[in-house]
């Protein structure tokens, strides 16, 4: 009887794998709710597509699903994306059909339009439901910054600012959002990125509220992020969770153990009158595999 019944059981077991799995995809770690006052914006480097991704089993094809789901867990009002080629805008365009992308997403303009020279695009999404689009536009982190892929300060690859001008359609506040992504090799041209980037926010007056996420390519004891704080700049993520290093962000695909030493690249910054009241570093996986070589960072914001 004993050996029936294991039988029976394992039967059981075994009938049940498929719904198992089908149950371990749809988990995903809670997600904290946020107020109906409150912004939610997501900073997510998704990593470019790139062949060599796809023959180590880290490719778009292979993370993509889990990318967008990760994503969507989090129900983002607002998403800053970086490194995105067009295939990749256009999966978002069709899985957040309730977001409009804006930004340019190449490849014309490029020196060399496929692989790493093509990736320097940086979408922004925004809920259609909840926000009007007032404005936007695209500049390039140059001494050049109409000229479409231009380089300056030896940078490594051509780098963009995307930037949108919103208005809540419920209170009709506007705001403003800008996304961007730094060199990720000459600290020469991170400074004057930012200098640009800082010079270009400041044409608005000083209550007006703005947003500037991004993958920075440097940790926060970086000098860039000093002349950020001198211009009046918050990190949303030090803001609620005090000012100690919070480690990797950009983990490689690895483990945090062997990023140990790394810090975190990755923000979401305010200016004028905005307060983050949450803030949290994303590391969920999906099956064990990671939606992209960065973690997310997301912050929960109020006008």
């Amino acid at each position: 009887m004993t050996s029936r019944r294991t039988f029976l059981k394992g039967a059981s077991l075994a009938a049940l794998a498929p719904w198992l799995s089908q149950l371990s995809w749809a988990l995903a770690p809670a997600v904290e709710k946020k107020s109906s006052n409150t912004h939610r914006v997501l900073c997510c480097n998704i990593r470019v597509a790139l062949p060599e991704d796809e023959a180590k089993g880290v490719g778009w094809p292979q993370r993509r699903d889990i990318c967008l789901q990760v994503i969507k867990n989090h129900k983002p009002d607002i998403l800053c994306l970086q490194e995105v080629i067009k295939v990749q805008s256009d999966d978002f365009r069709k899985a957040f059909s309730g977001h409009q992308l804006f930004g340019f997403d190449g490849p014309e303009m490029d020196a060399t339009p496929t692989g790493y020279h093509g990736i320097a695009k940086n979408p922004i999404l925004f809920s259609t439901a909840r926000y009007e689009l007032i404005t936007g536009g695209t500049f390039w982190l140059s001494e050049t910054p109409l000229l479409g892929g231009s380089l300056s300060w030896n940078t490594a690859r051509a780098r963009n600012a995307s930037w949108v001008r919103l208005r809540e359609k419920k209170t009709g506040k506007e705001f403003r959002v800008v996304n961007t992504h730094l060199d990720h090799k000459a600290q020469e041209a991170r400074e004057k990125q930012t200098k640009l980037l800082l010079e270009e926010a400041a044409q608005y007056p000083a209550n007006f509220p703005q947003l500037l996420a991004g993958d920075f390519n440097a940790g926060m004891d970086n000098t860039l992020h000093n002349a950020i704080r001198e211009a009046n700049w918050k990190d949303s993520y030090t803001e609620v969770n005090g000012p100690t290093e919070p480690g990797v962000t950009a983990h490689g695909f690895q483990s945090e153990e062997a990023k140990k030493n790394s810090k975190k690249i990755d923000f979401i910054y305010t200016k004028g009158p905005v307060k983050a009241l949450a803030s949290t570093i994303i590391k969920d996986k999906i099956k064990g595999q990671f939606p992209s070589d960065h973690y997310f960072v997301s912050a929960d914001i109020l006008l």
